[in-house]
């Protein structure tokens, strides 16, 4: 693996026979979505996107989370990260589409633990996903008290069915892997020891082909699956945008409730 210098802190970019590999780096916060990662990451998306030497994108965190979702420290402080995640409903940057730029190149998302909320919405953003024996997966945000803005309404539903789909947002239940894979939203529960090594394994495999053509059938699978949500991803942003003008986002009610979300989810993991 090489390091590339300039994608280091918060999130690491390693590149290696045409695969890169990018890291949620906040494990003593669960790479949790503060300000800085939400500015970090889509930078280094387009960069390993933009590379020569790249071909196939694995996202993963640095155990023993995947992701846990925005930093509710920090939303519950200034909420710097609500916005800066676009999840307010402000405007995304022209090329991009929720949390990653517009790629070209597949996303293999290598779920190594807690992918919850925002982290869930990154998960469903990658094209497949790999869990390990270790992750679980939920959307909390009824539990906190936000919208959903990266087009959870649209591709949770698209995964796993409406009516899981709905459970699993208005109960903001855990999932754990193999449940997860019983219902379709991951392709392979492995040995969390082997889960980057079975990543990188579907990644080489992807590299054997001929890169023009996987292009072309990812953006026509994207195109496809778009026109059948339609209006899906204006629909959640308006709401989302309506819900914070409305309903007010208030920082001191999410801090109160951080702990209690911490607690349930100890209770169900």
């Amino acid at each position: 693996m090489n390091p590339d210098p300039g994608f280091a802190g918060p999130v690491l970019l390693d590149v290696s026979d045409r695969v890169a590999t990018v890291t949620l780096n906040r494990p003593e916060a669960r790479n949790a979505l503060s300000t800085e990662v939400l500015r970090r990451l889509p930078e280094v998306m387009r960069e390993a996107d933009r590379r020569d030497d790249v071909d196939v994108l694995i996202l993963t965190g640095a155990d023993p989370a995947f992701c846990a979702g925005l930093d509710l420290k920090e939303l519950g402080s200034s909420g710097g990260n609500l916005r800066a995640g676009n999840a307010d409903g402000s405007a995304p940057p022209p090329d991009q589409h929720g949390p990653f730029p517009m790629l070209q190149k597949p996303v293999i998302g290598a779920i190594n633990g807690a992918a919850i909320t925002g982290g869930f919405e990154l998960a469903l953003n990658c094209d497949f996903l790999v869990a390990s024996e270790r992750a679980f997966f939920g959307d909390t945000h009824t539990r906190v008290g936000v919208m959903p803005g990266w087009g959870l309404t649209v591709l949770l539903p698209q995964a796993i069915g409406v009516r899981r789909a709905k459970e699993m947002s208005f109960t903001g239940n855990f999932l754990d892997a193999h449940e997860a894979f019983q219902w379709g939203l991951v392709n392979h529960v492995v040995k969390h020891e082997e889960l980057l090594p079975f990543c990188r394994g579907l990644a080489r495999d992807i590299v054997g082909n001929d890169q023009r053509g996987v292009r072309q059938i990812r953006k026509t699978y994207d195109a496809v699956t778009s026109g059948t949500v339609g209006d899906g991803w204006d629909v959640e942003r308006r709401d989302s945008r309506d819900w914070q003008r409305t309903a007010g986002f208030d920082s001191a009610e999410v801090e109160r409730r951080r702990m209690a979300i911490v607690e349930r989810g100890r209770s169900q993991t």
